[in-house]
């Protein structure tokens, strides 16, 4: 299992495989000092994938490996590769680098004939590339400026005009060179915004054949200028024919990626033209957002994903009938989360099921677009996905955050690592 320090999504995959009787290799994009400090069996480069997985098949050598699941995008890349070479069911290297690199799959997607938003590459610091000046004079307004390989909106800004657009990239050109500090020229897409409802979509996919598990409707308007987002409701209310267009949009985006192995996560913007699909991964849903879903067998997602890995029978894909929804608490400005109050009302209002606050006191906490992770997670079940929508308002108006000011730039995104997240970590 390919980890990273961040992640919030290890435990899930760990009680899952505890239940199928299934050994989990944890393995962390780490050195393998602070990894071994940690108790975690490989300690790997994900910046350099070709020694990553030759300790992934040195190991395998010495204690044969079943499957290699990444729980994020960071280790798409390394588990295909790896996958490849060890006879194990895998996407293709090309497809797993496809879904991590928004220009790659944007070609891609124009190929297959998928509806999405018009995108062109240009390059920060390049003079063969123009001024920024000229650029924004030919960007398509509105537009979207993004990273191509950064996760959770970070980096997305939306511009109206010209001069939105330059003090939008002057932010994103300092978040790539805060990330990578070499001179060399850093990429970066200005695509087309498009109007209109927000929806994600989570699935699997089995030789290529897509099995829909859940369809979310994002409720909160996402027009930007950033695009944090927030609640996530299923089932989704459009009209089933609504539906069927964003099934069949997804899964023409998965097979112009070529993934056709394990899970996927998708997002589509709906307007009256129809579907765009705005991103698809070849991984599940991120963050906590999994415990939204539960399954007619008793069955979490990851148990699915571990299931489908290591061809054991899946009874059912049916989810339970009730409506769930999960709001992923929005960091409302930069500093030192001193105190949260409020959760024990919180979770007394009707259909709260948790409160979960996974922001750690007295840490550095960031707001899009630099930032990447949220305050916490507020789930919900109920009878409607209106009464679902609600409770979850409802329960976030009961929270308060106390937070200091910090003079620190970028702290959060350092400083604010949910390593304590990780199952078996002392902190």
């Amino acid at each position: 299992m390919l980890l990273t320090p961040r992640t919030y999504r290890a435990r899930a995959f760990i009680e899952a495989a505890e239940k199928l009787n299934i050994e989990v290799v944890k393995a962390i994009d780490m050195h393998k000092q602070l990894a071994d400090y940690w108790n975690y069996r490989l300690g790997l480069d994900y910046s350099n994938p070709a020694e990553a997985v030759q300790k992934i098949v040195e190991f395998a050598a010495e204690s044969p490996l079943g499957a290699i699941v990444s729980v994020d995008d960071s280790g798409s890349l390394i588990a295909a590769l790896a996958s490849r070479q060890l006879g194990l069911p895998h996407n293709s290297p090309e497809a797993a680098e496809a879904a991590r690199d928004k220009h790659r799959m944007r070609q891609l997607l124009a190929k297959g004939k998928v509806q999405a938003p018009r995108s062109t590459l240009y390059y920060f610091d390049d003079p063969a590339n123009g001024d920024l000046n000229g650029i924004a004079a030919d960007a398509p307004y509105p537009c979207v400026l993004k990273p191509l390989n950064l996760s959770g909106s970070r980096g997305v800004i939306r511009a109206n005009n010209a001069a939105e657009f330059l003090a939008a990239a002057e932010r994103l050109r300092t978040l790539l060179f805060f990330y990578d500090a070499s001179p060399t020229p850093k990429p970066f897409l200005v695509e087309q915004f498009v109007p209109g409802f927000e929806v994600a979509l989570e699935g699997m996919l089995d030789d290529g054949r897509l099995k829909v598990l859940a369809l979310f409707d994002k409720p909160d308007p996402l027009d930007g200028p950033f695009f944090e987002e927030t609640i996530y409701v299923t089932p989704s209310r459009l009209p089933q024919t609504t539906q069927e267009a964003i099934f069949d949009n997804t899964a023409q985006a998965a097979a112009a990626l070529g993934l056709r192995e394990g899970p996927v996560h998708a997002e589509l913007r709906v307007n009256e033209s129809g579907p765009y699909l705005i991103e698809v991964a070849g991984r599940s849903i991120g963050g906590l957002c999994s415990q939204t879903l539960r399954f007619s067998s008793d069955a979490s997602l990851e148990e699915l994903i571990l299931r489908q890995a290591f061809d054991l029978t899946i009874e059912t894909f049916d989810r339970e009938k009730s409506a769930g929804g999960v709001m992923m608490i929005p960091i409302p400005e930069s500093g030192l989360l001193k105190r949260v109050e409020g959760c024990e009302a919180a979770e007394a209002v009707p259909l709260i099921e948790s409160v979960e606050i996974t922001a750690r006191l007295n840490y550095s906490i960031t707001p899009l677009p630099e930032g990447d992770s949220y305050l916490g997670f507020i789930f919900a079940h109920g009878p409607t996905p209106e009464a679902v929508e609600a409770a979850l308002r409802e329960a976030h108006s009961k929270l308060h955050f106390e937070i200091a000011p910090e003079l620190r730039v970028f702290a959060g995104m350092v400083a604010g690592m949910p390593i304590g997240n990780l199952p078996g970590d002392p902190a």
